[in-house]
């Protein structure tokens, strides 16, 4: 696991437009990171990722790399 620093206080948070009052992350991005938080828990843990780690799950969520198998 790399040593990643806290998010900057001055972080601008920002939620999907699609989301709804629950259940959401917001993601907050800075030029070396991008931070994911539970919108609901705001003072629980900090996912950070590097930038280029973010751009490689975005790419693996659009050609549906995270897809549940059918039941």
């Amino acid at each position: 696991m790399l040593n990643v620093p806290p998010p900057p206080r001055t972080a601008h948070w920002q939620k999907s437009r699609a989301s709804g009052v629950s259940n959401c992350v917001e993601v907050a991005r800075t030029y070396d990171y991008v931070w994911v938080r539970d919108s609901t828990r705001r003072s629980a843990a900090v996912l950070g990722f590097t930038r280029t780690e973010w751009s490689a799950f975005l790419e693996g969520a659009r050609c549906g790399e995270f897809n549940c198998p059918p039941d």
